[in-house]
C-alpha cells in the first residue's frame, strides 16, 4: 500500500508511507526530508565550505 504522506521541505518531493514503513526523515522540528536531501543536509554538516 502506497499513501502520500507529505512534500520534502527542501525539494518539494512527494513522500510516501510504502507498507507501513515511512519513507524519508521526520526532523525535531517537525519537517520531512526526503533520504537524498537528509544526506546532503548531513555531509554539509560534515564538510562547511568556507
Amino acid at each position: 500500500m502506497k499513501e502520500l504522506v507529505g512534500s520534502c521541505k527542501c525539494c518539494n518531493k512527494n513522500i510516501y508511507c510504502l507498507d507501513g514503513f515511512f519513507n524519508g526523515i521526520h526532523t525535531e522540528k517537525n519537517e520531512i526530508l526526503c533520504f537524498e536531501c537528509y544526506e546532503n543536509l548531513l555531509l554539509e554538516k560534515e564538510n562547511p565550505q568556507s
